[in-house]
């Protein structure tokens, strides 16, 4: 035997890449998020309070002043008709007795002011003349006539003092009010904003994990806002896309090397048997070679449809289909192989719509009638079915073949498995590995049910879908 050439030393592995900087701590200082929150949730309080204390100080003000003006008038209609019959009994204005009309005013804090008809002072409080606020005048009228009139003012002792009493109580109520309502806006933002903030610091602290390396890390369901949980969900639903896209790779790599090494090893001995001169290059030795080969392409064959398949399982491109408008295209790409292989095909097709991708689920149906056909002899039968089961479609494909063992039937969806049934026949064991993840990716099940003898049973599950309109 030959000896192979040596290998070449192995060239030194390159230094790996720095990792890049995490973007998430960049500029970090600490919960700024919470304090702005906090101090937002203050100012807006602030704003509120200052708002209503102006409206309240405006509106009150108005009121204050209306009702002042309602009571000069009052008082000083009451102060005329009192100076009126002072008038009337001395039938003028000298001899008048207005006493009685000075101290009532007095007692009621008014100043007051009496004038005959030509516009002279006739008698007037002793504070009049001081008075800053505003006065409001009466006619004195003796018998329909006009004989003077009356000025009142009010003092800082009635109503212009409540006035001013007034305002200052609302001042005060108005601070009170201001300190609380910035007590309770801090407090609430305080809370609101450390509810927020706990979650976005979950979010941040399984970022910088995985960023690291820790593909296991997720956020899990959090107590916070609907927002922020839509989040979360979908970090994790990113992170497991990204597990499960790497999983594909994984098991790529090794179905690969796992299905070529047996077919190498065959091609690698018999050459080197027949460069040795063990054996002759005899035509049965030379198509023991080529069928090795054959293998091998069949092999490529097979891993080009499960890496695209594996595409597909990544990206679909769903639609409103039927699903028995699937089933029926199927089964009729195949019905002469069924006819050739003296089967009958029994189709049991009832409308169920979906969102699928018309190519991949015409390939797992496809797929799922072909190994009922493997696996089924002549004169017997495979049905094809589907229906709507409250909120899925199901789609049935049962044969009356061998069957398959209970020991075997949890294997039957591995990629590259294959049974004692299917050791005499051919095909490398991807079709319902295949089927069963693409009805996965659609967001459905495959399942099986067998027994020995009595044929076998898969039901692909898939989520019903309405049509808008309908």
């Amino acid at each position: 035997m030959t000896e192979a050439p040596p290998s070449p030393a192995p060239a030194p592995p390159a230094p790996a890449p720095a990792a890049p900087p995490s973007p998430v701590g960049v500029g970090y200082r600490g919960n700024t998020l919470g304090l702005r929150l906090a101090l937002a949730f203050l100012a807006v309080a602030l704003a509120a309070v200052a708002l209503s204390a102006v409206l309240t100080a405006v509106f009150s003000a108005a009121d204050v002043s209306s009702l002042a003006n309602r009571q000069r008038n009052e008082l000083a209609s009451a102060f005329a008709v009192a100076a009126g019959s002072a008038w009337e009994q001395h039938q003028g204005w000298a001899g008048a007795d207005l006493d009685p009309v000075t101290d009532l005013a007095a007692h009621t804090g008014v100043q007051l002011q009496v004038r005959d008809a030509d516009g002279r002072t006739v008698r007037a409080t002793s504070g009049f003349a001081t008075a800053a606020g505003p006065a409001t005048s009466a006619p004195v009228m003796v018998h329909g006539r006009r004989e003077g009139s009356v000025l009142v003012s009010l003092t800082a002792a009635g109503l212009g003092g409540a006035d001013a009493i007034l305002r200052t109580a609302l001042l005060r109520a108005i601070a009170g009010t201001a300190g609380l309502a910035a007590l309770l806006a801090l407090a609430a933002g305080l809370g609101v904003s450390r509810r927020i903030t706990r979650s976005v610091t979950r979010l941040i602290s399984v970022t910088r994990a995985m960023a690291s390396g820790d593909r296991a890390a997720r956020a899990g369901r959090l107590k916070a806002p609907g927002e922020l949980r839509e989040l979360a969900a979908a970090f994790d639903h990113m992170a497991d896309t990204l597990d499960y896209q790497d999983k594909i790779r994984r098991d790529m790599v090794a179905s690969v090397a796992h299905e070529l090494r047996t077919p190498v090893a065959v091609l690698q001995a018999g050459h080197e048997a027949l460069l040795d001169g063990v054996t002759e290059p005899s035509p049965d030795e030379l198509g023991s070679l080529r069928d090795e080969v054959l293998r091998l392409a069949s092999l490529v064959d097979d891993l080009q449809t499960m890496a695209a398949a594996d595409a597909a399982v990544l990206q679909l491109t769903r639609e409103q289909r039927d699903l028995a408008d699937i089933a029926e295209s199927a089964a009729s790409s195949l019905a002469r192989r069924f006819e050739a292989a003296e089967v009958t095909l029994d189709r049991q097709l009832t409308p169920a719509p979906v969102a699928a991708d018309q190519r991949w689920m015409h390939q797992v149906v496809t797929n799922l009638l072909g190994n009922a056909l493997k696996f089924t002899p002549a004169g017997g039968t495979v049905t094809i079915s589907t229906r709507q089961e409250g909120p899925t479609a199901v789609l049935e494909v049962a044969d009356t073949g061998v069957g398959i063992p209970p020991a075997e039937l949890p294997r039957i969806f591995d990629r590259f498995w294959r049974g004692q049934a299917a050791a005499q026949t051919s095909g490398s064991g991807i079709g319902l590995a295949i089927a069963a993840e693409l009805a996965w990716a659609h967001g459905g099940t495959l399942t099986a049910a067998s027994q020995p003898g009595a044929g076998t049973r898969l039901t692909l599950t898939l989520p019903l879908s309405i049509a808008p309109g309908a």
